[in-house]
């Protein structure tokens, strides 16, 4: 059997950080367990190209991933393999009732 161009494309590989990332963030070809505090029961989740986002059953976002163009909502543009909480949300009094992650952003409806 021959192999064409494209089937390099399809081989599973880790992209290397740029020299102005900070953190060297993995990206994944396959599903890995995360481990998240056990209080926390997860309603919603959605993932973007290199991005993944979780609402918790109380209301609370938790996000992950590259995070270059902020789209993971920390007012900075830091990466993280490592979920963080979505703290502008709780300072505000705000429910995150549904999330969205487009390929560099992420969209939230929220409840006050």
């Amino acid at each position: 059997v021959g192999s064409s161009p494209g089937d390099a494309e399809l081989t599973p590989r880790q992209e290397q950080p740029a020299a102005e990332d900070a953190a060297f963030i993995s990206i994944q070809a396959f599903p890995a367990l995360l481990d998240l505090p056990q209080d926390l029961a997860v309603s919603k989740v959605s993932c973007g190209s290199r991005h993944t986002a979780v609402i918790t059953r109380g209301g609370e976002l938790y996000t992950w991933g590259w995070g270059k163009y902020g789209q993971l909502g920390h007012k900075d543009n830091a990466s993280s393999d490592q979920p963080r909480r979505v703290e502008h949300l709780v300072a505000e009094g705000l429910r995150a009732e549904e999330v969205v992650c487009g390929p560099w952003t992420t969209y939230v409806c929220v409840l006050e």
